[in-house]
């Protein structure tokens, strides 16, 4: 009997890549450097979730603004990366606009940034009218942006109509590790975007972000997931390949689900 050769999974669709302003990345997965016990964990944990997009706290992480000092750019390097400036500890549309002009003159004309405004910081909720008067400005002034938002509809599409290059929806407040609260915001903002989603803030473990995935956003971008895990270097590799799984299972369209049983042998045709 001549052997079965087991079947290949079927390869994601060549086109299937993250655009963000006009450039396209492989993975889909967004990572911070902050929280990790030092920089060659941050390395490590970096290498091992696959992404190529990186986020940077300007106003907390040396990139050149201390030459004395060991630089994060130094494990997390341009030329390997897309670093993602982020105005993280933000309280006002005007500190987020100075933070990223900063960032701008610090990587050479970098326009791509991530915005937050913060509103309270025991909630690290988003100042909605900051956020978006801070957007309007970012991008009038020829910024790139990507901005942090609650998960409400009406507002990711406000931020789109803006100029924003990818909308941010928390999925529950940072770094609670929550997951998803609420699902059926998310897949609003989802149904009516035209830009990325990527769910920023709020994941906790590789479920989550597989949810995210599976419920159509393009991404997930993600730290103290993976910083604060046991192990944060198989975490960031259980995340790389949840993105992967949930990515895959959009694509794949889901059974129905049913309330009662549906058997998968059939009895149609049993020999009686």
């Amino acid at each position: 009997m001549t052997p079965v050769e087991p079947l290949s999974p079927p390869a994601a669709p060549a086109d299937d890549g993250l655009i963000i302003a006009g450039k396209r990345y492989r993975s889909r997965l967004l990572v911070g450097s902050g929280k990790y016990k030092s920089l060659e964990e941050t390395r490590l944990a970096t290498e091992a979730s696959g992404a190529e997009i990186i986020t940077v706290a300007i106003r907390r992480v040396n990139i050149g603004q201390n030459p004395n000092e060991p630089s994060l750019l130094d494990v997390v390097p341009p030329s390997r990366y897309t670093i993602l400036p982020n105005t993280a500890g933000c309280y006002t549309a005007e500190d987020a606009v100075r933070t990223c002009r900063l960032a701008r003159e610090l990587l050479d004309g970098h326009k791509l940034v991530k915005l937050e405004v913060l509103a309270d910081p025991k909630t690290l909720f988003p100042d909605v009218i900051g956020t978006l008067a801070a957007a309007e400005t970012l991008v009038k002034d020829g910024f790139d942006v990507m901005v942090y938002c609650s998960d409400d509809p009406v507002l990711a599409k406000r931020l789109e109509e803006i100029g924003c290059v990818a909308v941010m929806p928390l999925a529950a407040p940072i770094g609670s590790g929550l997951g998803i609260q609420n699902r059926y915001n998310i897949l609003t903002i989802v149904e009516n975007a035209r830009v990325p989603i990527i769910v920023d803030a709020g994941v906790g473990t590789a479920s989550d972000a597989a949810i995210a995935m599976e419920l159509g956003c393009d991404g997930v971008l993600m730290n103290t997931a993976i910083a604060e895990a046991r192990d944060p270097v198989l975490m960031a590799s259980a995340m790389k390949h949840a993105i992967i799984a949930g990515r895959q299972a959009k694509l794949a369209g889901r059974m129905p689900m049913r309330r009662y049983a549906s058997a998968s042998s059939p009895i149609v045709g049993v020999i009686g």
